[in-house]
């Protein structure tokens, strides 16, 4: 019997309709997939489940009640986002009870001591291997992503639990260990709801499916009722060709950027060279180092030793602004806080980095920008409903497609993308493949920072792996297996020359 259920679901917005006759059905005990390409209405039925939204149209029913006419049900809905909400400078007991008022520690004064004494019994339950005193800033991603969860759990009435990409940061061991969680709360008769773009995970812990695709829904199932490719199908709408790779054809043999006895915060002496028309491969366990190596030789973070050559020329550290000038440029993780001007138009995200490519006599010529930027909606294949459109009202696929398009308009030598498939569906995400493959066969250096080991294999010519901030191995892709690279990512030092 349904737990939350929904019938003829609409949510309408000025010229726009967001959901269509959405009817769903969420049992507790088992775990609903939403599956569907960014844009497809996920993120606004969620708002509608949990209360922070109003449908146009249609019925929700909680337990069988209407939560219109008694708001406290939305308490039994708990929702944790893909992008990390807690607070770095609290502690890990201070975030999992937070706000104290609902969780029975408010008052004028909080009794610490009973309030990490209770946070144990949590961090026990969810294996958060962390202290509950140590600030969340000190503690793994994994950790912290777990906590979410464990926040969500503080909450008594809470009976469904709607996690979105709660594994996208996260490596295979740890994906596993957020999985141990669900099969708990399962157990206790808890529904979740999992939203994610990782086919391998959605069959492994799905047990029934909702597709939706432009505001409606497209079918529901059992996830052992339907294959991938179907499931794939129902999504986007076509078939879609994967190749079997994307890695660059016919990679230059001359070196692009060399590395020597780099060190920084969370590193220590690491030597690579970067090959001009390739794609060289990062893994590694969150915290391993790789995000802080790519930081440090544009500038972001300090570096304590070591040199940089870029053709063949010392490169300057510690400095973004030379970076930039110089032709390298590092496209972040976090591209809500580091890659776009959410407030700002498509055309302003874009046309902020050719300004010299537009400006006439006059100064800014908004024709040639008006120009400029189309061409770059044009080869990205960004879709949006014109460019006046704001950025942050874009999928995350098509931002990651403007902030590339924005990059490439200032003719890179050196690339750097962490994690650009994070949060992003899988037509988009082979999309991103092929514009990577395109940049690295123009004579682009690319280096590619990934958790999915499976994207590395398809894209990168070479994976280095790295452990606790040390290089423990580097490989040609196409004749290594997965479990040399894991064993190498897990600290196991292989005799490899990461040039």
């Amino acid at each position: 019997m349904a737990y939350l259920e929904t019938r003829g679901l609409g949510r309408d917005f000025p010229g726009v309709t967001a959901l269509n006759g959405v009817d769903l059905s969420i049992e507790l005990g088992r775990t609903h997939i939403f599956a569907g390409e960014n844009g497809a209405g996920k993120s606004t039925l969620v708002k509608i489940l949990t209360g922070t939204d109003r449908a146009s149209r249609g019925d929700i029913l909680i337990d069988g009640r209407n939560p219109v006419d008694d708001p406290a049900l939305y308490k039994n809905v708990a929702y944790v986002p893909q992008e990390l909400n807690l607070f770095p400078q609290m502690s890990v007991a201070e975030n999992l009870f937070m706000p104290f008022s609902r969780t029975g520690h408010g008052g004028l004064l909080v009794n610490r001591s009973a309030l990490v004494e209770e946070a144990r019994s949590y961090l026990e339950r969810f294996g958060i291997e962390a202290d509950p005193r140590e600030l969340v800033a000190n503690i793994s991603v994994s950790d912290q992503q777990l906590l979410q969860i464990a926040r969500a759990c503080t909450n008594a009435d809470m009976k469904v639990l709607i996690l979105d990409e709660p594994t996208s940061s996260l490596t295979r061991v740890e994906v596993d260990r957020v999985f141990k969680v669900i099969r708990g709360l399962l157990d206790r008769d808890h529904a979740i709801v999992f939203i994610s773009h990782k086919m391998d995970e959605v069959f492994s812990i799905g047990d029934d499916y909702t597709v939706l695709r432009n505001g409606e829904k497209i079918e529901s199932g059992k996830i052992a009722d339907i294959s991938e490719a179907d499931l794939i199908r129902a999504m986007s709408g076509r078939d879609i060709a994967f190749d079997d790779h994307f890695r660059p054809q016919g990679v230059a043999t001359d070196t692009i950027m060399t590395v020597r006895g780099l060190s920084g915060s969370r590193f220590r002496d690491v030597n690579f060279e970067l090959r001009r028309g390739e794609i060289l491969g990062f893994a590694g366990l969150v915290g391993a180092g790789r995000s802080e190596i790519m930081q440090t030789i544009f500038g972001f973070l300090k570096a304590k030793a070591g040199t940089v050559m870029v053709e063949g020329k010392p490169w300057t550290l510690n400095d973004t602004a030379s970076s930039v000038d110089g032709g390298m440029l590092y496209l972040s993780e976090e591209r809500k806080h580091h890659g776009i001007f959410p407030l700002l138009s498509l055309r302003e995200n874009i046309g902020i980095s050719i300004l010299s490519l537009t400006r006439g006599s006059l100064g800014i010529s908004g024709g040639r920008e008006r120009e400029a930027v189309q061409k770059i909606i044009d080869d990205y294949g960004i879709r949006t409903s014109g460019m006046g459109k704001r950025i942050s009202q874009l999928s995350g696929g098509n931002q990651q497609k403007a902030i590339i398009g924005r990059a490439m308009a200032t003719r890179p030598r050196v690339l750097i993308f962490d994690e650009p498939t994070k949060g992003i569906d899988i037509r988009t995400k082979t999309e991103i493949y092929r514009i990577m493959k395109g940049l690295a066969e123009e004579g682009v250096g690319v280096i590619l920072v990934s958790s999915e080991l499976d994207e590395l294999k398809k894209c990168a010519s070479r994976i280095i792996t790295m452990h606790h901030g040390r290089i423990t191995g580097a490989f040609d892709t196409a004749g290594t297996n997965n479990e040399t690279l894991v064993g190498a990512i897990f600290g196991t030092e292989v005799k490899a020359d990461a040039n």
